[in-house]
C-alpha cells in the first residue's frame, strides 16, 4: 500500500491553495512557483537544489508545450496576414447571404464561429467572425445577446473543448495524463464532447425561441451602427485591395486546410505529425500571402511582423500555462522523474493509488470529483491552466481505480474549458461580450442554464463509459 509522506501532504496543500486562489479569481503563478521551490527543496534536502528544481521544472514544462506554442503562433501569424489584406472578409461574405431570420442567423453565426475556431482558435475568430458577420446577423433579427451566446458556445465551448484540428487543449491534457497521442484522447472522449455540445445548443436554442415569442428579440440598431463603424475604420486603416491575388488566397486557404485534413486521414498523420502539417501549412500560406499581396520591398518586413505578432500571442497565452503545468507535472510520475530525479514518484498518482485502497472509488465519486475539479480550475477564466491538473488527476484515478483514462481526462477537459475557456465565467468571456456590445454578466447568465444542463447530460453519459 502506498504511504503518503510529508512531501505528499505539502504538495496537496499547495494544490488546495491553488484551487482556492482560483476560486477567488486571482492568478495562481506565485503559489505554483513557491510550491515547486518548496517541493524541490524538501525532496532534495537542499534549498539551492530546490531553486534549481524551479528552473528545471519550467524547462521540462516548456519542452512539453513548445510544439503547441509554435503551431498556434504560426496559425495566428497566418490569420493576421489574411486579415491584413481583407481575405477574411472575402471568405465569410458568401455565408452572410443565407442569414434571413434569427434562427438561421443563430446557427450560421455559430457554425462559422465553430469552423474558424477549430482552425485559428476562438480568440482571433471572435474578431474575424464578429466584425464581418455580426452586423448581418443583427439585421436578420438576432439580438446582440443571442449573437454573443451563439459565438461563445460554438467557439469557446464546442470548438475549444474539442480542439480537433490544432490539438492544443487535448495535447496539454494528454501530456499531463500520460496519454501517448492526443488524438486518442479526442477519439475516446468524443461521445462526451458530442453530448455536451448537442444538449447545450438545443437548450440555448429553446431559450432563444422563448425570447422570440415573448418579444425580447428586438435588434439593437446602435450595436449595428457601432460595428459597421468599426468595419469602416478597419477598412480605412488597412489596404483591402480587390485583386486576383486576394480572391485566389480567399478560395485557396480553406481548400488547403481541407486538403490537410484529407492527408491526415490518408496517411494516418497523428499527434506531432499532424501538428507539423498544420504549422507548416500556416507559415507557408502566410509567406505566400505576403509575397503576392504586398510590394516586393514590403513583403520581407510583413513576414517578420506577422511572425512577431503570432509568437507574441502564443507566448502571452501559454506563459502562465507553462508555470502552472510545471507545478502539476510534479504529480505525474514520468515528468517528476525528469524534473526531480529518476527515483521520483508522481505525487498525484500516489494519491490515486492511496485513495483506491483507503476509499471506495466509485464511478459516481470519481466522475464527480473530476468534473468539480475541472470547474474549479476553470474559475481563472483561461480554460487552459487547469488542464495539467485534470490530466494528472485522471491518470491518478485511472491508475488507482482502473477507470478509463481517456474518458476521465476528456471529462475534466470539457469541464475546465467550458467553465473557464469559457462560457459562464464573466471575466473569461469579455472579448465576445465586447464585440457584441453586451454585458459579460448578462452573457454568462444566458449561458449558465444550457451549460449546466449540458454538464448533467455529459455526466450521465460518462457514467456508462467509465
Amino acid at each position: 500500500m502506498i504511504q503518503l509522506t510529508a512531501l505528499h501532504y505539502v504538495y496537496y496543500l499547495f494544490v488546495l491553495t491553488i484551487i482556492i486562489t482560483m476560486g477567488f479569481k486571482k492568478d495562481t503563478l506565485l503559489p505554483c512557483i513557491i510550491g515547486i521551490l518548496v517541493i524541490g527543496a524538501m525532496y532534495t534536502g537542499s534549498f539551492i537544489k530546490g531553486v534549481q528544481v524551479v528552473y528545471n521544472a519550467l524547462i521540462a514544462s516548456g519542452n512539453e508545450f513548445w510544439g503547441i506554442i509554435v503551431v498556434i503562433s504560426l496559425v495566428i501569424a497566418m490569420s493576421r496576414a489574411l486579415r491584413d489584406i481583407g481575405a477574411d472578409e472575402v471568405m465569410i461574405r458568401p455565408i452572410k447571404k443565407i442569414m434571413k431570420s434569427p434562427t438561421i442567423a443563430f446557427f450560421a453565426l455559430g457554425f462559422v464561429m465553430l469552423f474558424f475556431s477549430w482552425f485559428i482558435w476562438p480568440s482571433p475568430a471572435v474578431a474575424l467572425v464578429g466584425a464581418i458577420m455580426l452586423p448581418a446577423a443583427l439585421q436578420a433579427g438576432l439580438s446582440p445577446i443571442w449573437a454573443a451566446v451563439a459565438m461563445n458556445i460554438f467557439g469557446h465551448g464546442i470548438a475549444l473543448s474539442s480542439d480537433f484540428f490544432i490539438q492544443g487543449a487535448p495535447a496539454i491534457t494528454a501530456k499531463a495524463a500520460g496519454i501517448s497521442d492526443s488524438l486518442i484522447l479526442s477519439r475516446d472522449s468524443f461521445p462526451l464532447w458530442l453530448t455536451m455540445s448537442i444538449v447545450t445548443v438545443i437548450c440555448s436554442f429553446i431559450m432563444l425561441k422563448k425570447d422570440m415569442k415573448s418579444g425580447a428579440m428586438e435588434c439593437a440598431i446602435t450595436s449595428i451602427d457601432i460595428l459597421e463603424d468599426k468595419i469602416e475604420k478597419n477598412s480605412e486603416e488597412t489596404c483591402k485591395k480587390r485583386s486576383v491575388g486576394l480572391i485566389f488566397v480567399s478560395i485557396a486557404t480553406p481548400l488547403i486546410f481541407l486538403l490537410d485534413v484529407f492527408f491526415m486521414y490518408k496517411y494516418q498523420l497523428k499527434g506531432g505529425d499532424a501538428t507539423a502539417l498544420v504549422g507548416g501549412t500556416a507559415i507557408l500560406i502566410m509567406c505566400f500571402v505576403s509575397m503576392i499581396c504586398h510590394k516586393p520591398g514590403d513583403c520581407l518586413e510583413k513576414v517578420t511582423d506577422y511572425i512577431k505578432e503570432g509568437f507574441i500571442f502564443g507566448i502571452k497565452v501559454f506563459a502562465p500555462v507553462i508555470i502552472i503545468g510545471a507545478f502539476f507535472f510534479l504529480g505525474n510520475e514520468d515528468m517528476a522523474k525528469k524534473i526531480l530525479d529518476p527515483n521520483a514518484t508522481g505525487l498525484l498518482s500516489d494519491l490515486g493509488l492511496y485513495l483506491s485502497n483507503a476509499v471506495d472509488l466509485s464511478i459516481l465519486s470519481v466522475a464527480g470529483i473530476q468534473m468539480l475539479v475541472g470547474a474549479i480550475t476553470g474559475l481563472d477564466g483561461s480554460g487552459f491552466s487547469g488542464l495539467p491538473l485534470v490530466g494528472s488527476l485522471a491518470s491518478a484515478f485511472a491508475t488507482g481505480g482502473g477507470f478509463d483514462l481517456e474518458v476521465l481526462a476528456g471529462l475534466g477537459q470539457l469541464s475546465t474549458i467550458w467553465i473557464g475557456g469559457g462560457t459562464i465565467i464573466p471575466w473569461g468571456i469579455i472579448p465576445v461580450a465586447a464585440i457584441c456590445n453586451v454585458s459579460p454578466l448578462e452573457l454568462a447568465r444566458k449561458n449558465f442554464r444550457p451549460v449546466m444542463i449540458g454538464f448533467a447530460a455529459t455526466f450521465i453519459v460518462a457514467m456508462f463509459l467509465l
